[in-house]
């Protein structure tokens, strides 16, 4: 590659840098003034009297973020400000990330339950919460926060979230179910066997920390939900690979840095069906969307949407080594406003089709995941679009909080 493309490269990578530390701190900002609004205000004067009334609130919180420990007593001093009854606190556990509590919620008659935390805590509760008359509502305190984002709910003022549980209207959407119908064994066999069996002491000892830090991990064959993308090839590789601790210094960033591990692999060979409809090709990921926006303003799939009972299909491949990643970074760019890279000779590229369950079969076998958590290595996965199945709480069609 010339110097011109690796200096595009290179600017690009700054860029982005640039704008995840710019929205981490404006993150940080209006946390801080909710926590003042919330602890400084005065009570409203119905409040003070002991009425409550209006919708019970279930908050169902991740403990282990500590942003969120941070919100507990803001969050229900502006449920007392509301007049509103006592609010359920529902802490989720690692045993349990939030399905428990969502069930709890609803036997205790909320009205409404809110997941408070990141993308995994939002699917947990949603999991439980589907074809349910309860809606759920989201306060994002996350990495991705990628449902609130297709949403347009806040992902930077904790306060402009909560107004959405008060004032918001409740929508139904489509939720996305991923299955593994045939899991890949063959990485943690292999080192399995070099674990054992290695020639040197050193290489034995490698292979038995890859085993301990669960790399090479076969997905189960449990069904699971998704609410914005779910994926197989690169782009689960790069999630899984990314540093817990650079993640929780900056954020989503962390995830293009542990994608630049991978941009020199080798293309995976996939057998595909698409409502029956069959294909083979070689790609680098196949992306299955319920809606399309990630962090950082990229829409990767532009004309998918939240509830229209289909899921949009993105086939993505790059040839040519850094060019090509380059060119494909400047096609998701182009399509985000309307636009299409008609050149006749590309060497990145994304396809786009619309069906209601794919089946992807990976010869090699890939990591697959489901909004941004790992599910494992699979070789073959299912997934299918369940319409209208959960109700959310979101902006009047009027508002644009982000």
């Amino acid at each position: 590659m010339d110097a011109e493309q690796w200096l595009l490269a290179a600017t690009i990578f700054l860029l982005v840098v640039t704008l995840v530390v710019v929205g981490v701190t404006l993150v940080e900002l209006r946390a801080v003034r909710f926590l003042a609004r919330s602890h400084g205000g005065a009570l409203s004067a119905e409040a003070e009297q002991g009425a409550s009334a209006g919708p019970l609130i279930a908050f169902i919180a991740n403990p282990s973020k500590p942003s969120v420990a941070s919100l507990k007593g803001p969050l229900l001093s502006r449920c007392l400000a509301q007049g509103l009854p006592d609010p359920l606190w529902l802490e989720t556990t690692v045993e349990d990330p939030g399905g428990g509590q969502a069930r709890d919620a609803i036997a205790r008659g909320a009205d409404i339950v809110v997941a408070v935390g990141g993308d995994g805590t939002v699917r947990a509760v949603a999991s439980h919460m589907t074809n349910t008359s309860t809606p759920m509502g989201i306060i994002p305190v996350g990495t991705g926060n990628l449902l609130a984002r297709n949403l347009d709910i806040s992902v930077s003022s904790v306060d402009d979230a909560f107004q959405v549980i008060l004032e918001g209207t409740d929508r139904r959407i489509d939720v996305g179910w991923l299955q593994v119908v045939e899991p890949d064994v063959s990485v943690r066999d292999r080192l399995e066997k070099v674990a054992a069996h290695g020639r040197t002491p050193m290489t034995r000892r490698r292979a038995q920390e890859k085993l301990d830090a669960g790399e090479g991990l076969p997905a189960d064959t449990e069904k699971h939900l998704f609410l914005v993308i779910s994926g197989v090839g690169f782009d689960a590789a790069m999630i899984a690979d990314a540093d817990a601790t650079l993640k929780a210094k900056v954020g989503w960033v962390a995830y293009f840095v542990a994608g630049m591990r991978h941009l020199h692999g080798n293309r995976l060979n996939a057998r595909i069906s698409l409502d029956g409809r069959r294909f083979q090709t070689q790609l680098r990921t196949l992306l299955v969307g319920n809606c399309g926006k990630l962090p950082g303003g990229i829409t990767l799939i532009p004309d998918a949407i939240i509830d229209d009972g289909v899921h949009d299909v993105a086939a993505i491949d790059t040839r040519g080594g850094i060019a090509g990643w380059v060119q494909l970074f400047g096609e998701v760019v182009l399509q985000g406003y309307g636009l299409k890279n008609e050149l006749p000779t590309k060497v990145g590229r994304i396809d786009h089709i619309q069906a209601r369950t794919v089946e992807v079969s990976i010869l090699e076998g890939a990591q697959a995941q489901v909004d941004g958590d790992i599910v494992g290595r699979a070789r073959c996965v299912r997934t299918w679009v369940e319409p209208h199945a959960l109700i959310v709480r979101a902006p009047l069609p009027s508002l644009n909080l982000r």
